[in-house]
């Protein structure tokens, strides 16, 4: 009688050491901590609100929702860092013409400035990150990327 194979058990199924999701969080962590070590003593700025500020930088007159939206940020960080933001005089938040309960952010000179130093020593990081690719593995790993994007928003 040949012996019954038995079912892996659910910690030898998930290792999470080798769980894609866990190791771009890790990655994404330690990249976001790296980072802002670096502009958190010299600005005094936290995770989320470098995150908004760059969102503005680029994209002005968002709301905290959208805010929340294009950086995938729970809406309740965001709406502490934006009124932190605010009272700092960094970002200017102004009712909405058309709908007045809404809010529209906008980086105040004070918060361009920041923007236009801090971005280098993102860039910078970013660089020395990619170091460890070749051109080639660059461009693949942006295309692997943005699949896997478009798949986790079907997920």
């Amino acid at each position: 009688m040949a012996s019954a194979k038995r079912k892996p058990s659910p910690s030898e199924l998930l290792v999470l050491e080798e769980f894609l999701p866990y190791r771009l969080s890790i990655l994404s962590n330690r990249v976001s901590r790296a980072i802002a070590a670096r502009y958190a003593k010299a600005f005094g700025l936290t995770i989320p609100e470098w995150r908004i500020i760059a969102v503005l930088g680029r994209r002005p007159g968002l709301t905290a929702k959208e805010v929340a939206e294009a950086t995938e940020m729970d809406k309740v960080a965001v709406s502490r860092a934006v009124a932190r933001l605010v009272a700092a005089r960094r970002v200017a938040a102004r009712a909405d013409v058309e709908d007045a309960r809404r809010q529209l952010l906008t980086l105040t000179r004070e918060g361009e400035t920041l923007h236009a130093r801090i971005a280098p020593i993102a860039l910078a990081a970013e660089e020395k990150l990619l170091r460890a690719l070749d051109k080639d593995e660059r461009v693949q790993l942006d295309r692997l990327l943005d699949r896997l994007l478009d798949a986790a928003r079907a997920l």
